[in-house]
């Protein structure tokens, strides 16, 4: 069934096919419409909604329908994950399975609700204390909102631990064409839910570990699941790249603003291609060294001073040269200032 759709109301139907029947959270521009459309939709196939009494009830909130074996979610930007942290941290320590939509805006500090990308150090790197991490998938279309939700739910269940849906202001709050099919839902095998067994009472972190050694053991555990997802689950799309000179590298409203920048160079004559991760958890390193193997120059650009650029940076490991261009506190680049941008970073190469 095609219908017009907003991005966050997307998220929301992406989760319902997906089999999630709680929705825990609070409401914050520009996510809102995500709590919206939950408390609407949620109840009319027998789910959960409840507005928490803040980030932190939310978060505490899911944490406990996960533990009882239930495909649980939250939504938010920013600030309101900030205050998720903690809860995320021991989500990933007791290994339950759970989404987040991250609709990010402006900061840092309250900042502004126009849309940027500066939650990427913060999803991405961990954000909570602890050795853990966060599956991160970057949707870049209201499609994407429902389909990457649904994507997170089955990798969260997977490596039993939290999936990020981390997207920007500009996605969020669009409206476009959505393709939904009906779906037959597998309730998944519910190895972490916790029912009180001496088998099923070790999945659930509630204190502390006073014993050293059983805390390391069980961070190696989270450690091989980690590496197993590096390897089986990045993802990428490249465009334009088999001869390219220059590769643009960004993701969320980024990337569409770069492939018109691509398509625009080209008329010119400037070979351009795009690389957009699409996992940004695991990132697909591997395949961008391939992308950029041939390349002149690699031209990062983010909604935000620079965070993506280290993963960039670290998997070209200077085999290429590059650079970085950026806008904050709710700027979009247009494309004819990225074109800009590219001829006259080429023209000083050459």
């Amino acid at each position: 069934m095609r219908q017009l759709c907003k991005g966050n109301v997307a998220v929301v139907k992406g989760a319902i096919l997906a089999g999630c029947r709680g929705y825990y959270g609070y409401p914050i521009t520009p996510a809102s419409e995500i709590a919206e459309a939950a408390a609407l939709y949620f109840p009319q196939v027998g789910g959960t909604f409840i507005q928490a009494e803040s980030e932190v009830a939310a978060i505490n909130m899911v944490y406990g329908a996960a533990a009882a074996g239930v495909r649980a979610m939250s939504g938010s930007s920013g600030p309101g994950l900030s205050l998720m942290q903690e809860g995320m941290s021991y989500l990933a320590g007791a290994e339950l399975p759970c989404v987040i939509v991250d609709v990010m805006r402006g900061g840092p500090g309250l900042g502004n609700i126009a849309p940027e990308q500066s939650d990427y150090f913060a999803m991405v790197k961990g954000g909570g204390h602890g050795n853990y991490r966060n599956i991160v998938l970057a949707p870049a279309s209201v499609q994407e909102m429902a389909d990457f939700t649904m994507l997170a739910f089955d990798l969260a269940d997977k490596y039993r631990n939290p999936a990020v849906v981390l997207t920007d202001g500009f996605v969020g709050q669009m409206m476009e064409p959505l393709d939904l099919e009906d779906r037959e839902i597998q309730p998944p095998e519910k190895p972490w839910a916790v029912k009180g067994t001496p088998e099923t009472r070790a999945n659930f972190i509630s204190s502390i570990y006073l014993e050293t050694d059983e805390l390391e053991e069980h961070q190696r555990r989270m450690e091989a699941k980690y590496m197993r997802a590096q390897e089986a689950e990045p993802r990428c799309e490249i465009c334009h790249a088999a001869d390219a000179e220059v590769l643009l590298v960004g993701y969320g409203i980024v990337s569409r603003v770069l492939l018109s920048t691509v398509e625009a160079l080209r008329k010119e004559g400037v070979k351009a291609g795009l690389f957009r991760p699409i996992t940004l958890w695991p990132y697909p390193s591997k395949a961008l060294v391939e992308a950029a193997a041939k390349v002149q120059k690699v031209l990062v650009v983010e909604l935000s001073n620079g965070q993506m650029l280290e993963d960039v940076r670290l998997a070209l490991n200077g085999k290429v040269p590059v650079e970085f261009y950026g806008r904050v506190g709710g700027n979009v680049p247009s494309v004819q200032e990225l074109q800009e941008q590219v001829l006259t970073r080429m023209a000083v190469a050459v």
